[in-house]
């Protein structure tokens, strides 16, 4: 490893149902990272000690000589971070809940309602502000650190600090492409690897044209020692497209049937369909008509915060000790965060999908197009491998939701409605000028609490 001691790592939201405790398990599991510092921050003061109770029962466990610090005040605790992760939200289940509901009303439809769509834009709305301020502390406090956004909607806060914090070390993350999970999985669909086997040897002669905007991702290459496995890949989609017809989850329900017509659509397979199946308006019910597959089923907030209230109850029984932590290291999985700083400080030359500038790997992209990209990283930071042209149709999407996502920046940090109005106008899902408008005024009233005074003045 490069450094002889371990790294400093600050989860700037502890209490994240998809972060924390997977952050805790890959800390403590790794001998790159387990000589480090854990140092866990959330301005909710029983979450924060309920996730230091789990991380200090995980210590003791695995024996690992990892240092713990936890504060309700991130500059209390900056001082000396390698890496801050941020993965907070502002009752961001109560608030995505508010987005689908009123988008909903005025006819559009939202399945995760945290990234593209008035779901997204408000997100953004939120969350720049306060993903700045921790910007500007670390630039006073630790400012040779890493900062990791792993809060969605991910492009556009990487695109925050790209363009509003430029002299920070920053990129962004989803764990949607986890490597090397997902190329396994590739391999598993076509029947190369078994249910659980791997093979480095076949992995390393996998090449993949893979990449696009974070939950926009498509593949339009997929070769195994020389032999195109596309049409393979297809089959596959082909064999499964109806097994996911009965689940009622809204990212989950015909998942199958949706990554199929659109991947034949454009000619390459969509590689995150919960989440794209909501970039486009083939399943928004606008048509009297609508194609074959049924509208999109809308975000349940309530069951996703009756989902995060049952974590946090396991959360809580193994910070007490009312569940074995051997049954904690067994069923959570490491987080792809701490992956990629386990390879960055330990030099581990792995490759990870990274949101980042695309610096010429899609070259018929500008150089600043935010995309999700795999690359080579170490403590240099992330540089994307190329990929070549991407195909027709999916350019031509991919470039007005990155005009989205850049127009939502741009309102966001500005609180101009007029930005806003054009950002909403732009997105894909959004098709009739008075819904845009009603939503805007409908969200910017029921969020009063919850977005900057300047969108009030």
């Amino acid at each position: 490893m490069n450094q002889a001691r371990g790294p400093r790592i600050a989860v700037i939201g502890a209490g994240s149902m998809f972060f924390g405790r997977q952050a805790i398990k890959g800390v403590m599991s790794s001998d790159v990272l387990k000589t480090g510092t854990l140092v866990l921050v959330d301005t909710h003061e029983p979450t924060l000690a309920s996730m230091t109770a789990l991380a200090q029962r995980a210590r003791e466990h695995s024996g690992a000589p990892t240092k713990i610090e936890a504060s309700t005040d991130r500059r209390e605790v900056l001082a000396g971070c390698d890496f801050v992760v941020l993965t907070f939200a502002n009752e961001g289940i109560r608030y995505r809940g508010i987005d689908t509901e009123i988008a909903a009303r005025h006819g559009v439809r939202m399945c995760s309602s945290d990234t593209i769509g008035p779901g997204g834009i408000f997100r953004t709305l939120r969350e720049a502000h306060e993903i700045l301020a921790v910007a500007r502390d670390v630039a006073e406090l630790c400012p040779d650190a890493w900062v990791i956004n792993y809060i969605n909607p991910t492009t556009c806060n990487g695109i925050l600090l790209m363009r509003h914090a430029p002299k920070l070390k920053s990129f962004a993350l989803c764990d949607g492409l986890h490597m090397p999970h997902r190329r396994r999985t590739l391999l598993r669909n076509i029947g190369l690897l078994g249910p659980d086997e791997t093979n480095p040897e076949l992995e390393a002669k996998t090449s993949l044209r893979l990449g696009g905007i974070n939950h926009f991702t498509w593949m339009w290459g997929f070769d195994v020692d020389g032999e195109d496995c596309l049409g393979r890949y297809y089959d596959y989609m082909r064999s499964v497209a109806n097994d996911e017809n009965q689940k009622t989850h809204s990212k989950a329900r015909n998942n199958g049937r949706y990554r199929l017509a659109i991947s034949e659509i454009f000619g390459a397979a969509n590689m995150v369909i919960g989440h794209t199946k909501e970039y486009v308006p083939y399943w928004q019910g606008y048509t009297t008509n609508p194609y074959y597959i049924e509208p999109l089923a809308t975000f349940d907030a309530p069951a996703r915060q009756q989902q995060r209230d049952e974590v946090f109850t396991e959360i809580e029984a193994w910070g007490s000790g009312d569940k074995e932590m051997g049954e904690f290291f067994e069923s959570v999985d490491t987080d792809h965060a701490t992956d990629v700083i386990e390879g960055m400080w330990g030099n581990l030359g792995k490759q990870f999908y990274i949101n980042q500038p695309n610096r010429g790997a899609v070259c018929n992209f500008d150089d600043d197009a935010y995309f999700e990209l795999l690359s080579d990283v170490d403590m240099k930071g992330p540089r994307p491998v190329e990929v070549g042209e991407m195909p027709r149709g999916i350019k031509g999407l991919t470039h007005q939701v990155l005009d989205t996502h850049e127009l939502t920046v741009e309102a966001a940090v500005s609180c101009d409605r007029k930005v806003l109005r054009r950002a909403m106008l732009t997105d894909p899902i959004v098709n009739s000028i008075p819904d845009a408008d009603a939503i805007i005024r409908d969200l910017l009233e029921a969020e009063k609490d919850a977005l900057p005074a300047g969108w009030y003045d």
